[in-house]
């Protein structure tokens, strides 16, 4: 199974790396920056498009497609997290209902008010994903609440494919100036 998706790994990168490094590059930066990792993939896609103007959709995709499966293993971390959570609970739950009392009591008017919001709009609140802070957060979120995996993975795509479309033609817009090297 190992070498198996070693091979794969391999073949992806292989198959994203049109111009040698750029797009596998984009790739795993716009994958990484999914995750709660404070990494920001906007200026490695942008600098790949200026200085290859003919990229600009295979790089908005690629991005897109990174950023994207980093959403969904953000997701898969928040509902890990509640398994884990409710076994926990199972186990050690037996006579606690004064400890989940005080937890909902503790968790606050933010935490109902975010609860009640993304169970109100269900899968299409991961279309917002892709806005800083809240966005990486929002995945694991849905994952924690068992949103519906795959209408939740098409609203994160949606918004995060938008979101490189318009900021990166906006920055060739704004920096239309050549790069010299």
């Amino acid at each position: 199974m190992e070498a198996w998706l070693r091979s794969s790994i391999h073949w992806l990168l292989a198959a994203l790396a049109l111009p040698r490094v750029g797009l596998s590059a984009i790739f795993i930066v716009s994958l990484v920056s999914a995750t709660i990792l404070p990494l920001g993939s906007e200026p490695a896609v942008f600098g790949y498009v200026k200085l290859s103007p003919h990229m600009f959709w295979p790089a908005v995709l690629v991005a897109t497609l990174g950023n994207t499966l980093g959403g969904a293993v953000s997701y898969a971390m928040g509902l890990g997290a509640e398994k884990g959570y409710e076994r926990w609970r199972e186990k050690h739950g037996h006579g606690h209902a004064d400890v989940e009392a005080q937890r909902r009591k503790s968790a606050g008017r933010w935490h109902r008010q975010i609860s009640d919001w993304v169970h109100r709009f269900g899968p299409a609140a991961l279309f917002f994903s892709w806005l800083p802070v809240v966005g990486d957060p929002l995945c694991v979120v849905a994952g924690w609440l068992k949103l519906p995996f795959w209408p939740s993975v098409f609203f994160m795509a949606l918004g995060k494919f938008l979101r490189y479309l318009i900021m990166t033609a906006a920055l060739l817009w704004f920096f239309p100036e050549a790069v010299h090297g």
